[in-house]
């Protein structure tokens, strides 16, 4: 059996994780356009560096850890005869935490940084400064948070289409089905006939093309899910 499986902000934040889209649009009392833009970081590299550097801090503080539905997604993944492919919008370490392997981070991690100078990628638990040096090529005041910004590319998308089509099935978990292209896998499993499931605190934009739902924190409905998955088998 195959199963794709997207988790969203909703799964982190019952870990105690923030979520970027508030209720007013802002990120932390920041604009969108302030904090997550390529052209922001040319703007105001110091401001940009300081947001995602309380974010980091915050991560690697040990008050988050890995939520039931973190640590059951890696438990389904290591049973026999299910093949499972983990892809995440989330920029947290929480599925690694969980002992999830190989896991698919669409809008890349906040534990690695990126040299705008050589494009090499390294892990950073550190704060980022303008001034900061690549590890890779020595040049300063090139580096960035390994994220992906509006206005570029998420990562994998070429391999996460692939193996949503060859899916038995297709899993959503606390996604707000807003942020495309992610959203818009829902849509190619249904065309190439993969069973579709929402696993959801509440409704999203996307509810209504999925073949079924569980309404609930992840934290509760992924165990019971995996659960039966794995009794099925």
């Amino acid at each position: 059996m195959k199963i794709v499986i997207l988790t969203g902000a909703g799964i982190s934040a019952e870990s105690g994780v923030p979520t970027f889209r508030g209720p007013d649009g802002l990120w932390e009392g920041h604009r969108v356009e302030d904090v997550a833009t390529p052209e922001a970081f040319r703007r105001d590299p110091v401001l940009v560096q300081r947001f995602y550097n309380m974010r980091r801090r915050f991560l690697l503080s040990g008050a988050v850890h890995p939520n039931p539905a973190h640590l059951e997604l890696a438990r389904l993944a290591l049973q026999p005869g299910i093949e499972v492919t983990l892809v995440t919008q989330n920029i947290d370490d929480l599925h690694e935490r969980a002992g999830s392997a190989g896991v698919l981070h669409m809008h890349g991690e906040l534990l690695k940084a990126r040299c705008e100078g050589c494009g090499e990628t390294s892990g950073i638990r550190e704060d980022l400064e303008p001034a900061t040096i690549c590890p890779e090529c020595g040049e300063a005041g090139r580096l960035r948070p390994d994220v992906v910004w509006f206005g570029e590319m998420p990562y994998f998308l070429e391999e996460i289409g692939r193996a949503v089509e060859a899916a038995d099935w297709f899993v959503s978990i606390g996604t707000s089905g807003l942020v495309y292209p992610a959203a818009g896998y829902v849509s190619v499993a249904r065309d190439a006939g993969v069973r579709t499931l929402e696993i959801n605190l509440d409704e999203s934009a996307t509810s209504g093309i999925f073949d079924d739902s569980l309404r609930g924190p992840a934290g509760e409905q992924v165990p019971r899910w995996v659960a039966g998955i794995i009794a099925a088998r």
